[in-house]
């Protein structure tokens, strides 16, 4: 072939190149030139896909539902911006969040001034969240894209002791060793995975849990075997797998007392708009209850964000029965996400610029500040005295570790 007819057919192969990048949404890619961006992914079903963006979803509600909920708007259940609209970190040119400058002041009693945040583990999709500990000195999380449940040991070495899940979300563990998971995939439920294998509860009102609307997001065990878990509203499912909403709160986070008699979860009530962590939980608590009366709001059972959501810790009083009283502002921290508690039954949760630390009579006590935006956090160590903080961008995830003062609450996991 002469060099007019080597030109003409390279000519007409690029032709083709190009068009064939333009009927697949994508310019055809130079020499040199950084690789396109993956296109989205099309919505789809199975484990891995939270309920809500399973392509199977409506078609679901609408044969299990009496009143089928509206369609909700995309979300990460639990990974960035569930902390109170926290700005996305830079990035490296790999796509992974770009660590910030921080620096740890320090908490008399609780953390030392300067410690060191150490990464321990990395890993690509929305596969770190609700983490435990072990009684080993390990840790576990929840792996949504893997539907997995991760353990890292004492040395940080990986492994999966239960997999086969549908889309994992949050997980915990009570005093007896029981383990349990919420499963947010389609339809959704709460999980007992050791140990034996088995549902605890996936019906509200004797229909799915999906015809309540919302996605399972974060929990908290109790000593009675049952489960306290935030979706849209704060819920309880006791031992037999019943399930009750309590209060108006949207709520994100959840964690109990040591003792169990108080139930804390992220949020903000109706009339309670700025955040002031100098302000005491009594006057929190008139201005709420102020506000709520002037309103008519209902005492319990309302969905949503409870008048606004924001950031902060809402408390509850828990009852001999498992059930909850007394819906209050416990404090205005930037509180926006997952929280443990300490020996001492101080909360830390994260939010701001890290964690956020809370004595038990409500007051702020300081910040831990970290290299990434958290999504929760949790007490594990042999001896409990380390702090482990998730960041979790629903692309890439990083768990790191600080050494702290104070030990973590060792009467259960968490």
């Amino acid at each position: 072939m002469n060099s007019k007819g080597m030109l003409a057919v390279a000519l007409f192969l690029l032709g083709a190149l190009a068009v064939s990048g333009s009927l697949q949404g994508q310019a055809p890619a130079l020499p040199g030139a950084p690789a396109a961006a993956a296109a989205p992914a099309a919505q789809q079903t199975g484990p891995g896909v939270q309920a809500p963006n399973d392509a199977k979803y409506r078609e679901f509600l609408t044969a299990k539902c009496k009143n089928p909920p509206a369609p909700p708007a995309p979300r990460g259940g639990g990974g960035a911006g569930a902390g109170g609209g926290r700005a996305a970190p830079a990035t490296n040119p790999d796509g992974s969040p770009k660590h910030r400058e921080y620096k740890v002041a320090a908490i008399p009693g609780i953390i030392a001034e300067g410690a060191i945040w150490k990464s321990v583990w990395t890993g690509r999709g929305n596969n770190a969240d609700g983490p435990v500990a072990t009684s080993d000195g390990g840790m576990l999380f929840a792996q949504n894209s893997d539907s997995k449940i991760m353990k890292l040991d004492k040395d940080n070495k990986v492994s999966y002791p239960y997999e086969k899940l549908n889309t994992a979300g949050s997980v915990s563990i009570n005093k007896k060793g029981t383990v349990f998971v919420l499963e947010r995939g389609l339809p959704q439920d709460i999980l007992q995975v050791a140990p034996k294998r088995q549902i605890l509860a996936d019906k509200y009102m004797g229909e799915p849990l999906d015809c309540a609307g919302g996605l399972v997001n974060d929990m908290t065990t109790d000593s009675k075997g049952g489960v306290y878990f935030t979706k849209a509203g704060v819920h309880y499912a006791d031992a037999k797998g019943v399930i009750t909403k309590y209060g108006t709160v949207g709520g994100n986070g959840i964690i109990l007392s040591p003792d169990e008699k108080t139930l804390y979860v992220t949020g903000r009530l109706a009339g309670v708009a700025t955040v002031n962590a100098d302000l005491t939980p009594t006057a929190v608590a008139a201005a709420a209850a102020a506000a709520a009366a002037a309103a008519a709001a209902p005492a319990a059972g309302r969905g949503g964000a409870g008048g606004g959501g924001g950031t902060g810790l809402v408390a509850f009083d828990v009852q001999p029965d498992g059930s909850l009283k007394n819906e209050r502002q416990f404090s205005t921290c930037a509180c926006g996400d997952g929280s443990a508690v300490d020996a001492q039954g101080r909360i830390y949760s994260t939010g701001g610029n890290g964690v956020q630390v809370i004595d038990k009579e409500g007051k702020f006590l300081g910040e831990i500040a970290s290299p990434l935006p958290l999504i929760t956090v949790a007490f594990g160590g042999k001896d409990k005295k380390t702090l482990y903080g998730v960041a979790n961008t629903q692309q890439w995830d990083e768990i790191f570790t600080v050494p702290m003062i104070v030990q973590g609450y060792k009467g259960r996991p968490k």
